[in-house]
């Protein structure tokens, strides 16, 4: 049998490689993978989880640290906003209530309440009172005029994965810092895609994305998408601990990317599951402020010099 040229080639390159050493070399891969040791759960599992949570926690009573920053690439800028101490009161299945607080002195920054349909914010510094629809209808120039108490309700819980949506596993990566090494990684996690038939037309649409980090398999991400299947909300938890059987995270950043602002909300105190009446989510409109419709900007002034006479000392 004839031996073929091409593999006496070869075979003559290895040779005289490994006597002269000057035709190959060795190069080390860095490690690229996380060395966490991660936990798996089947898809049941993880909407077991997340269903369970949303069915176990009823209100919650916190005290937080809140702070915003607005801009991004539209604008070319980022402007970060002072941390003031807030109070978050929310119960099931729609209502909310937070209250900013200037810091040092204490006033109120602001009071925000809603439920589910129509919100209220008091601005005192500003001697304005807003009201409007849980959705935004007219967006302002101003970001933070578009913030809704339903993006902080959204973040804050979990919903429960009904009969009517299609949840799907996915397995993914993300970066994340080594806790050996402290170098940024690739650390695998599981997604569970959540799909819902829209209402405003026919179809399916991707609706959210809860991605569990798998070295405690808890939530660490969740992504809120529009029907167009555009970011419209990202939610990011970190730290959780146990508050009276409930695990719950501290730390709490909320981004709007497209209305380009973001909230993150730091958790000192929470009491879950407490009575939480009525009247603690009457937002009443101060006396001699100017009443603002978000949803009728055209008719604010007129509602506000109105309100204004009408409150006005005689």
């Amino acid at each position: 049998m004839r031996r073929s040229p091409i593999l006496a080639a070869v075979a003559l390159a290895a040779l005289l490689a490994g006597q002269t050493g000057c035709l190959f070399r060795t190069r080390f891969v860095e490690m690229q993978t996380s060395t966490a040791k991660l936990q798996t759960a089947t898809k049941q599992a993880l909407v077991d989880r997340i269903n369970q949570q949303a069915l176990q926690i009823k209100t919650l009573n916190a005290t937080v640290e809140i702070a915003a920053s607005v801009g991004g690439e539209k604008k070319g800028k980022v402007t970060d906003y002072q941390e003031v101490l807030g109070y978050i009161l929310v119960r099931k299945p729609d209502m909310l209530r937070m209250i900013g607080l200037f810091p040092i002195v204490r006033n109120k920054a602001f009071d925000m309440v809603s439920d589910g349909t129509r919100f209220k914010l008091s601005i005192p510094a500003k001697n304005k009172f807003y009201v409007g629809s849980a959705e935004v209808t007219k967006p302002a120039a101003n970001p933070l005029e578009n913030l809704r108490p339903q993006v902080i309700y959204n973040a804050l819980f979990l919903p429960e994965i009904d009969k009517d949506e299609i949840a799907v596993l996915e397995n993914d990566t993300e970066a994340v810092v080594d806790a050996k090494t402290k170098k940024l990684v690739q650390q695998p996690d599981h997604a569970i895609d959540i799909i819902r038939r829209s209402d405003s037309g026919p179809g399916w649409y991707l609706y959210r994305k809860i991605i569990f980090e798998r070295v405690n398999l808890v939530p660490h991400r969740q992504i809120i998408y529009d029907t167009e299947g555009v970011v419209a909300t990202q939610v990011t938890y970190q730290v959780y601990r146990d508050y009276n059987g409930v695990s719950f995270p501290t730390v709490i950043e909320i981004e709007r990317p497209q209305e380009e602002y973001s909230i993150r909300l730091t958790v000192n105190k929470l009491v879950p599951n407490e009575p939480i009446r009525d009247d603690q989510f009457a937002l009443q409109q101060p006396p001699g402020s100017q009443l603002v419709d978000l949803d009728h900007p055209q008719n604010a002034s007129a509602q506000g010099s109105d309100q204004r006479v009408n409150n006005s000392p005689k």
